[in-house]
């Protein structure tokens, strides 16, 4: 299910730029070759997985022209970036389509800088060939004036898995963030409807599982491992590209100093063992690679680790079977790169509840943000905004589901989360753990509609989205 309108004029503004595009980007169906024996059928960026990399400057205009050579409009997210709506690619806020078979040639000014993507935008539903269930994902990095820590070189990663399927339940568990006490209140209302639910005969709603995983479109062991040298300081730039599934990141004896969230260089770099990502989340972090060998950087998760999702790294000189170890366990704290203490007060704030209405649609479980879900038909929008203004979204999570919750064409401040207050940290998406509380503070200063919503796709596809309207 891919919900389209009459494709609009192929350009933004009034009259196309002159010349030549500075990139191109062809989305049409393909082959992505995870691995000798598995040949998946995808729609691709270019005819690859992932897309190519496009490398801007922030501040420096850039022409792109985007080329749809399938059957259906499409739209293409500049995720993470301060652009108009004219080119943000959200057919929510007004983004024109790129129609079948045709093509839009786009101009913006790229920012801000750091690791941001480009990813579809569209609401399949339950058609698991189109969406973020495709291919279409590429890496973004805006050139900054200064790198943040100081490294040897760079490596890009892009995590994403292959051939979904549907299944009933199979929630991921939440305790792998901090503090996950579950917050009472938060927990009866969503146990307590879940029952109503289950008592009334329905069963659990639909989930999204996994057959194959990569990074970079090869399944561990397949593909060249990434050489290292002893002593060498290594930056991953690591981008989540899921449709729905959260990730971590180990690798054995190695520990991860992080210096970007989400692009953006966090205040108080730290060293985490393992890494975790939700969905569209990304991570810029040093490994100093001090221990020789040949080591798997991969997920923690056997089943899926063992099914791709995982990259060796090889020592010069060393040569073997590569080797896993697991880590201790280790929980997620986002305010060990922050700030302590408060930030300043806003000038309004917005309280969010979001829940779960079991198997509401057809046996997909609908959502809503303080009881309505998003309807494409109405495109209400939820929050008035006032140019300039500090808005704070306070956030409650009354379902037992991670929610990794974006906001388009801003960044946010993360000010509390899990009971714990921190100031500084600058994000476009974060992990809302189940039945627990999270505040962001934004400034209105990039007037137009925006959307608001969990970037699990299954979520927003089913009512988890907000429209924020400048006034």
């Amino acid at each position: 299910m891919v919900r389209a309108e009459t494709p609009s004029a192929a350009s933004s503004g009034s009259a196309p730029p002159q010349g030549n595009a500075d990139h191109t980007i062809r989305i049409a169906n393909g082959l992505a070759e995870l691995a000798s024996d598995h040949i998946v059928s995808t729609k691709l960026y270019n005819g690859r997985f992932p897309g190519p990399l496009l490398r801007l400057k922030e501040g420096q205009p850039v022409v792109v022209d985007i080329y749809n050579d399938t059957d259906t409009p499409e739209q293409l997210h500049w995720h993470g970036q301060t652009v108009g709506v004219d080119v943000d690619g959200a057919a929510e806020e007004g983004t024109p389509y790129i129609p079948a078979h045709g093509m839009r040639r786009i101009s913006f000014t790229p920012g801000p800088s750091g690791l941001r993507f480009y990813h579809s935008h569209l609401t399949p539903g339950a058609d698991l060939d189109n969406g973020q269930y495709s291919g279409q994902v590429g890496p973004v990095y805006i050139e900054p004036k200064r790198e943040a820590g100081s490294h040897d070189r760079e490596i890009f990663l892009v995590l994403k898995e292959f051939q979904p399927t549907l299944s009933r339940g199979g929630d991921m568990a939440a305790d792998f963030l901090a503090n996950p006490a579950p917050i009472e209140k938060l927990k009866q209302a969503g146990e307590d409807a879940i029952r109503a639910s289950m008592a009334g005969g329905k069963p659990h709603g639909y989930e999204v599982g996994y057959t194959l995983f990569s990074i970079n479109g090869r399944m561990l062991g397949h593909g060249e491992p990434i050489r290292v040298r002893q002593g060498e300081r290594v930056l991953f730039h690591i981008v989540n590209g899921s449709a729905t599934e959260i990730r971590s990141l180990a690798m054995p004896g190695h520990r991860f100093e992080v210096v970007a969230l989400d692009g953006n260089p966090v205040p108080k770099p730290a060293e985490a063992p393992v890494l975790w990502l939700g969905t569209a989340e990304r991570i810029s972090a040093i490994v100093e690679m001090r221990i020789p060998g040949v080591w798997i950087l991969g997920d923690l998760a056997d089943d899926d680790r063992n099914r791709g999702m995982g990259v060796v790294i090889e020592y010069a000189g060393k040569r073997g079977k590569p080797k896993w170890v697991k880590p201790n366990p280790y929980r997620w704290d986002y305010t060990i790169f922050g700030k302590p203490g408060a930030t300043s007060a806003p000038d309004e704030t917005f309280e969010m509840m979001f829940a779960k209405d079991n198997a509401a649609l057809n046996g997909f479980n609908r959502w809503t943000i303080n009881g309505t879900a998003f309807s494409m038909d109405r495109m209400e929008p939820m929050l008035r905004l006032k140019q300039g203004k500090r808005y704070r979204l306070k956030m409650r999570n009354a379902s037992d589901d991670v929610h990794p919750v974006h906001l388009h064409r801003h960044s946010f401040e993360l000010t509390r989360i899990a009971g714990r207050t921190t100031s500084g940290i600058m994000k476009d998406v974060v992990m809302l753990g189940g039945y627990q509380e999270a505040e962001v503070d934004f400034v209105a200063d990039n007037p137009g509609k925006t959307l608001f919503h969990c970037h699990q796709q299954l979520h927003m596809d089913f009512g988890f989205m907000a429209l924020l309207d400048y006034v």
